[in-house]
Formats: C-alpha cells, structure tokens, sequence
C-alpha cells in the first residue's frame, strides 16, 4: 500500500471553509441560500443607507442642486451598479468629487444641462470602458495605492470636523459612546453590525431623554415621492455639446479613476478579484440611468463602501443593491423617521471608518526606515497633493507622476559603458548595459573616447535593451561622432524588438545634428 504524498504548496487544497472562494464569497445565490450570509448582507445595505443619506445632501449643497437631486442619484447609482458593476459589494452613489466638477455646470447653465452632462458623462465612461481603459490599473504603483488608502482616511475624518464644530457639548459624548459601541461590542458579538447598533442605541437616547442635537434633518429637506423618468430640457445643438463636454469629460475621468482605486482597493480587503472593465462600463451605464432620473451623477463611494465590506462585513450585490433601495425607503417613507437620526452617530461611524481605513503599518517609523525614500516621497506626494486639493484622482495622477519621474531617474543611473576587449592594435569593443531610454541614453554619447580610440569601434548591446527613438538618435550621434574621425562603429549584439527598432529608424532621426 502506497502512503500518500503530504501536500505542497502546488497542492489542490482539499477541503475549504464555506465561501473560502471567490466564487461563492461574491455569490449572490450562495448568499440567499445562507440565512447568516444574508442576514449581513442586509444589516450592511441598511447601514450603509443610513450613512448616505447626510452624504447625498451635503454633496448636493455642495453640486448647488435641491437635496433630492442628491439622494435620487444615490438610490439609481447603487441600484444600477448591483447589477452592471463589477465588483460586488462595493458603493457607488454621489460623491464629492462629482459635486465639485459639475458645480459650475448648474451654476452658469442650470439643471437641465446638469443632467445632460451626467448623461454624456456616463457615454464617455462606457466608450471608455469598453475601450480597455481599466487595463491602467497596472501602472499605478503600490506606494501611491498606500498614499491613496491614508489620504482616503484622512478625507473621510476631516469631513466630520464640521459637525464638531460650534455644536451643544452633549454631541462630544454621544460621538464617544458611538465610537466605544463599535469598539467594544465585536468583541461581545458580531451578530448584528456595531454601526447599526450605535446609530440606534443614540437615536433613542436622544429621542428619550429630549437632548436638542443637530440631526440629519437640520442637513436638508428629504423628498417625500418617487424619482421620475425624464429627458433634460436642453437644445440638442453642438453649442450645447461643446458647453457640456468639458465637465463631461472631467466628471468620466474622475468617477472611472476613484471607481478603479476603490475596486482595487475592496479586492485587496476581501481577497477577491473583480471585472474591472465590467465595472467602468458599469459605471458609465449607471451614471446615464441617473441622469435621466434627473440624478447628479456619482461614482465609487469609499467611505461607505468601507462601511460595506469592512465594518459590516458584506461581499455580494445584494448589499449593495439593497443600499439604495432602503435608501430610498428611508427617505421618501420613513423620512420624519430617519430625521431625528443625530448627526453624532453618523460621525461616530465615519470617524471609525477612518482609523480603519488607515494603513497604519506604511507610517510606523520601522517601515518607513526600512523603505526606500524614493517609494516614501511618492506616498507623501499623493497624501498632500489629495489632501490639499480634496480631490483623490488628482492625487493619483500627481503620485502616478512622481514614481514615473523617479523610476526613470534610478533606472537610468543603472546603465554603463564598460570597455571590455582589445582584439587588435585597431580594434576596441565597448559593452553597454542597462535599459537605454531618454533618461538613460542622453549621456551615453560622453562615454566614448572619440579621438583615442582605434579605427575600429564594435559596440555590444547584448546586455542592454533599446527601447525608444531617443537611444536611437544617440546611437547614430555616436556613429557620426566616429565618422567625423575617420573611424567606423559596428553595433552587435542587439534583440530582435531592439533590433527591429534600430533598422527602421537609424539614419533617418538626424542624429548627426
């Protein structure tokens, strides 16, 4: 009898817990069969509800629209994206970053050009995402993702200052007993979601003992009827379009990016891969359902898609979807309900959301000394620029940039000419190593000794790659140089890609100039 082999780590594991796999953590037909499963999938939705709601109004002050612009656009954007998305359980309703593009728009036009605007934008994230745009994900490195995760937590605290401020001193405590509730109670039991738990607990408290708070009413009116099919009251002409595309352009841009970021981001927190084409063109399709439903448009909400997969624990689009409907339950049924909710329990929970959103082990000193100071400015460069700018796809493009820069400055120190034989009293062979690219390639012409050197001059490219026309340019400098001397330069030892560049662009880029 033959024993059999223990496992390795290129083994099928035999056995895994319940919703070990993707497959089933993000199965929204697994989910309904668990009641425990599903039990969180719905506390999560409700939670998250609750935490949109003074969300979607600050946001619509702050887009210059009636507050219903705002929570219509949160229900039709996290309905439609549990079911166009790509990746579950993540949030998608109106955000900040949204509100602060097309604010000009309602401004100097109204709001009919507002929701042709979120509709064009939304056209504009399809086309983009069925062109692939998504496949960008892998150029943004891992410190500006860090910087993108710590300026997030950063954001989503200062949000709540203003609703410490110049408020009764009774807020102060209810925001501790809210945050002592979701620290504490986890411990006890998880059965029930320790946002939802404190929200309630405060809520009654304050209801019971009459203590005057502000509340999620004092944030503005909540609708009392349902949003309504509509077509935007613009003329369908190119000045029309050439006024509107601009912020369309910019509200596709932004609402596909922080999407992108934050699908990452959940895949990371629940180990699960996501689509993220699905989700841009998902994104894009979700934005044209809310515009016409007179909706102000939106994209990924990380705070309560943090709320969502991290506090609350959910994994599917059940959550998700359920988010907006109870959205829309809350406010248009239960609005005097959700009224008296006290802004300090929300705040409670944002600020939790916050302390766990940080990545606390990028800035302990052990880290940061043991990182490369090259990989910590783009972290701090992403934080600042976000934080200054409140905006976190600028801050993106700004890390983005900065790692770019600073990959090239240390790859291009990397490459060298070694002088490596002298076959004969008229020949000497140069070997050129590294990656040759405009960086790297601008100071290769200095390393030659033009005048000292034989009549005959063999560069060995074998341990280098040419990647761009720059190089090329140099190379053709470098033969000219020679040639001014009377002195001949045969190049060997090239790839076929640096080959195939080589013949199709030497002599023809006026390098000897």
């Amino acid at each position: 009898m033959t024993t059999p082999a223990p496992l390795t780590p290129t083994d099928p594991t035999p056995t895994r817990p319940p919703f070990a796999h993707e497959s089933d953590v993000t199965s929204v037909r697994a989910a309904l069969r668990s009641p425990k499963r599903l039990r969180i999938e719905v506390l999560g939705g409700l939670v998250v509800a609750l935490a949109l709601i003074p969300e979607a109004i600050s946001f619509s002050i702050i887009a210059g629209v009636d507050p219903r612009v705002g929570l219509f656009a949160s229900f039709t954007m996290a309905v439609s994206i549990a079911v166009l998305g790509g990746r579950p359980a993540m949030i998608s309703a109106a955000t900040g970053a949204v509100a602060l593009v097309i604010a000009p728009v309602v401004r100097d036009h109204g709001l009919d050009f507002l929701i042709a605007t979120v509709i064009l934008a939304g056209v504009i994230q399809v086309a983009l995402g069925l062109l692939g745009v998504a496949k960008l994900m892998r150029f943004i490195p891992r410190s500006v993702m860090v910087g993108f995760v710590n300026a997030l937590a950063i954001l989503i605290f200062l949000a709540q200052l203003p609703h410490l401020v110049d408020v009764p001193w009774v807020v102060y405590p209810l925001v501790a007993v809210g945050i002592a509730v979701m620290v504490l109670l986890p411990r006890v039991t998880t059965a029930v979601p320790a946002p939802l738990v404190a929200i309630v607990a405060l809520t009654l408290f304050t209801v019971v003992a009459a203590v005057t708070v502000p509340t999620v009413g004092d944030e503005g009116a909540l609708p009392d009827s349902l949003p309504s099919l509509l077509l935007p009251n613009v003329p369908f002409t190119l000045e029309t379009l050439s006024t509107i595309a601009p912020y369309a352009l910019a509200m596709a841009l932004v609402g596909l990016m922080e999407s992108l970021m934050t699908a990452k981001l959940v895949d990371d927190i629940t180990d699960t891969h996501s689509n993220k084409t699905r989700e841009a063109w998902g994104q894009g399709a979700a934005n044209v359902v809310t515009g016409f439903f007179g909706g102000m448009g939106g994209c990924a909400m990380i705070g309560q898609t943090m709320i969502n997969v991290k506090a609350s624990h959910a994994r599917t689009r059940i959550s998700t979807f359920l988010a907006g409907l109870f959205l829309l339950v809350l406010v248009v049924g239960l609005g005097d309900l959700v009224a008296i909710i006290p802004m300090a329990a929300l705040v409670a929970v944002m600020i939790m959301v916050s302390v766990g959103t940080m990545d606390w082990h990028s800035i302990r000193p052990a880290t940061l000394r043991r990182m490369p100071r090259s990989e910590t400015l783009v972290m701090v460069a992403t934080v600042a620029v976000v934080v200054a700018t409140h905006n976190l796809a600028i801050g993106v493009v700004v890390g983005v940039l900065v790692a770019m820069v600073l990959f090239a400055r240390r790859v291009a120190h990397l490459t060298r000419v070694v002088d490596v034989a002298h076959p004969d009293a008229n020949t000497r062979v140069y070997a050129v190593e590294g990656e040759l690219f405009f960086a790297s390639s601008n100071d290769l012409v200095t390393q030659f000794d033009y005048v000292g050197d034989p009549a005959n001059v063999v560069v060995d490219l074998s341990r280098a790659h040419v990647w761009d026309a720059s190089t090329v340019a140099t190379l053709d400098a470098i033969t000219h140089k020679y040639a001014a001397k009377g002195k001949t330069v045969t190049i060997t030892g090239l790839d076929d890609a640096s080959r195939a560049r080589h013949d199709r662009l030497a002599g023809r880029l006026g390098g000897a100039h």
